[in-house]
């Protein structure tokens, strides 16, 4: 109408585009979500008693002789390096080859003090022969890895063509699938402490919620073994960690076949 002042609409707001922190983390995109975490990943490990500890008696598993003296070790996985720490004090004299995909956790490991005979290198475990590492090990320590691998079948596989054999691998690894209780104590654990807590130091809950779904969809201890004998590995056991993570925590030992690999599907 004549006299009449228009007003015109204003357009929307534009936001920026964030990740939907409800949605499940792509196995694909873990290294980068461990990256946004790195600085504070320390400290919540920290947080719990049993982590270091249950490292450690893992590393021992690999039952390597003389402090590790001699003995060349593949720590796949490293993360901020406390595997590394790990492998160091049960075999404080062995040359250990630190490897992880995350940038950031690899960062925090290479600013510690380390023995001369400790390298770090910036690799997926898919990718470790592109990345310049080559056999063969004398051990193979991977702690928290293989549940966070999109394909565990072909790394199991070239993990042993890289070892000595004879050679040992150790997988220090979450696994609830096969009892209804340890599954109860790893949902009430993450979601009263975990998450929480990852969430307030990161205010990114992802990462946290990805590891709370990772360990429920991974393979029963039972299944696990018997993946470890479809790649190829003789004399797998199991062995129970001690604590509230007694059920939920297991570490995993295997050996190279010195003969020729028998594949067992």
């Amino acid at each position: 109408m004549p006299g009449t002042a228009v007003r015109r609409a204003r357009p929307p707001p534009r936001f920026c585009t964030v990740r939907d922190s409800t949605a499940p983390l792509p196995v694909t995109e873990v290294p980068g979500a461990f990256d946004s975490a790195a600085t504070s990943y320390d400290v919540l490990v920290g947080a719990n008693p049993d982590y270091h500890r249950a490292l450690r008696r893992s590393a021992a598993r690999l039952g390597l002789p003389e402090g590790g003296r001699g003995a060349r070790v593949l720590d796949l996985g490293c993360g901020t390096g406390a595997s590394t720490a790990a492998l160091l004090a049960v075999a404080p004299h062995a040359e250990v080859v630190a490897v992880d995909a995350s940038a950031g956790m690899l960062a925090r490991a290479r600013a510690k003090t380390w023995p001369d005979a400790v390298s770090f290198v910036h690799s997926r475990a898919e990718d470790v022969a592109g990345a310049g590492v080559r056999g063969p090990f004398d051990a193979v320590f991977a702690a928290y890895l293989v549940r966070n691998l999109p394909e565990p079948d072909p790394v199991l596989a070239r993990v042993r063509d890289l070892l000595r054999p004879g050679a040992p691998l150790v997988v220090h690894e979450y696994s609830v699938r096969d009892s209804a209780l340890s599954t109860a104590i790893w949902n009430a654990v993450n979601w009263s402490v975990i998450i929480p807590l990852g969430t307030l130091a990161t205010r990114d809950p992802s990462l946290y919620t990805y590891l709370w779904r990772s360990v429920l969809r991974f393979d029963g201890a039972t299944a696990f073994e018997r993946r470890l004998r479809r790649a190829g590995f003789d004399g797998v056991a199991r062995y129970e960690i001690s604590g509230w993570q007694r059920g939920i925590v297991h570490t995993f030992r295997a050996t190279r076949p010195t003969g020729p690999a028998r594949d067992e599907r």
